[in-house]
């Protein structure tokens, strides 16, 4: 069930209803949301919803044993029990096939013919988010830093449709305190959550459906087709697209969070102002950069066990990152990308640290370069990301240096309008996004409405015909 679609219209509204109807009636209310979110999941393919069902099923029994357990070396063993079931889900749906693929076509290669065939397994939708979420639940028991949940709210938490499909990537830390009490429905930021929902709105279909129709799928799709101007834009339109569609996932799903009363941890802070890796990360996809950050690459060791192992650990931690995204060599190659472009600036940093290097000054031309440089690192690693194999990843960037002869008929003024405004928007003030809230809450509900419904036509009106799915479904 899409976000902007008439059955998720009407599904909302039902749980609207619903949600806050029961809201003083704690086990009841528990119970609507929870089948909710059970028909909103099943809604893709209802098969899926027992494996749903399992996973909170592990994951709780894994929390109850942590906890339970009176010997450190029990709590371990229980901690990878949970683990382990986790990613061994994971890596069945995910990746079995993926490897067994790379296993056969390197023996094929050496001249071993094998009759193995990879496996044809349907990757559930959301599979890497639930799991995420509830690996992060085991280990923070663990850790001491949450107590196991009643049963029927670490089902809520799990399955809590806003954020189930693509995130953000929710940690039991920051949402199971929110169950304990009834939400008060007059305390509401109404108007955050609709500005989240009607933006993500006009980035989903206005900006990253219209790109990924009018040039992006095509040069993708045949590279060899296009000329180089159009090739680089598609560049910088998947950049955009990408950007435009996950955050426009994340806008809505922590709009209708607010909605319900629950607040969810922003996962984007406009990502294409970063002057540095570095700081891309800390702003692209924030709750996975935090959750790698947390759950993997502490643990490994972090920057603790010198340079050298600060490096590994980095790479480390960005190939799985990768790889997190999808079972095929090009994730893989992205993260590796990322990994470097990080081992790279902290070894510059700590070379000029070394020599008693002042930091070059913060100018605006540097600034500004620090930026052309870090969206254009990026966009190089987005080719890999988005193209379908590696071959093609590499005739895009073969591409790039020829058929600047030809001609260019994708790139478009309504294509480089997309692309400018996707961009340009990220450097838009918080303070004029707030003063516009304030304005719009202090307007009669009516007029509100007509607000919201002109704004909702005007979408509908500029955006393409139909919703493609969101990228990150696939994941």
């Amino acid at each position: 069930m899409l976000f902007p679609t008439v059955q998720f219209a009407i599904f909302f509204v039902v749980v609207f209803l619903g949600h806050w109807l029961l809201m003083q009636h704690p086990k009841p209310w528990r119970w609507f949301i929870l089948a909710a979110s059970y028909f909103f999941y099943g809604f893709w393919d209802w098969r899926f919803t027992g494996l749903l069902a399992a996973s909170t099923l592990v994951n709780q029994l894994a929390a109850v044993a942590i906890h339970s357990a009176r010997s450190p070396r029990s709590r371990r063993w229980f901690l990878l029990g949970g683990v382990a079931a986790n990613l061994g889900i994971l890596g069945y749906f995910k990746y079995a096939g993926f490897l067994i693929a790379s296993v056969v076509a390197t023996l094929d290669k050496v001249g071993f013919h094998t009759s193995l065939r990879p496996l044809e397994v349907i990757l559930p939708v959301g599979i890497s988010f639930f799991t995420f979420q509830a690996m992060s639940y085991v280990i923070d028991i663990y850790r001491g830093k949450l107590e196991p949940a009643p049963w029927l709210d670490f089902a809520v938490y799990l399955s809590f449709f806003p954020q189930l499909v693509a995130g953000p990537i929710v940690r039991g830390t920051e949402f199971l305190p929110q169950l304990r009490g009834p939400r008060d429905p007059r305390r509401l930021d109404a108007s955050r959550g609709f500005y989240l929902i009607f933006i993500g709105l006009a980035k989903k279909i206005v900006i990253a459906d219209f790109l990924a129709s009018h040039i992006v799928d095509s040069v993708f799709r045949s590279p060899a087709l296009s000329s180089g101007p159009e090739v680089l834009f598609a560049v910088y339109g998947f950049a955009v697209q990408i950007y435009a569609d996950f955050s426009a996932y994340s806008d809505i799903a922590i709009g209708i969070a607010l909605l319900l009363g629950f607040r969810f941890p922003e996962n984007f802070n406009a990502p294409y102002t970063a002057t540095s890796i570095t700081d891309f990360w800390r702003r692209w996809h924030m709750t996975l950069s935090r959750w790698l950050r947390d759950y993997l690459y502490v643990p490994l060791g972090g920057n603790r066990g010198g340079r050298l192992l600060t490096y590994r650990n980095l790479l480390l931690t960005m190939f799985l990152g990768g790889l997190w995204h999808g079972a095929a060599w090009q994730f893989v190659l992205w993260g590796g990308l990322h990994g470097a472009y990080l081992a790279v600036e902290r070894a510059v940093v700590e070379r000029r640290r070394a020599r008693g290097i002042a930091p070059l000054p913060d100018t605006f031309f540097l600034r500004l370069l620090k930026r052309l440089g870090t969206f254009h690192l990026v966009c190089l690693a987005w080719v890999f990301f988005r193209a379908d194999s590696l071959s093609t990843a590499w005739a895009i960037l073969g591409r790039l240096f020829t058929g600047w002869d030809r001609a260019t008929t994708l790139v478009t003024p309504a294509v480089l309008a997309a692309i400018a405004v996707g961009i340009a928007a990220q450097y838009v003030p918080g303070g004029v996004v707030n003063r516009g809230l304030i304005g719009f809450s202090r307007l009669r509900p009516a007029l509100q409405g007509v607000v919201l419904a002109f704004t909702l036509m005007l979408i509908d009106a500029l955006g393409p015909e139909g919703v493609a799915a969101f990228i990150y479904f696939q994941f």
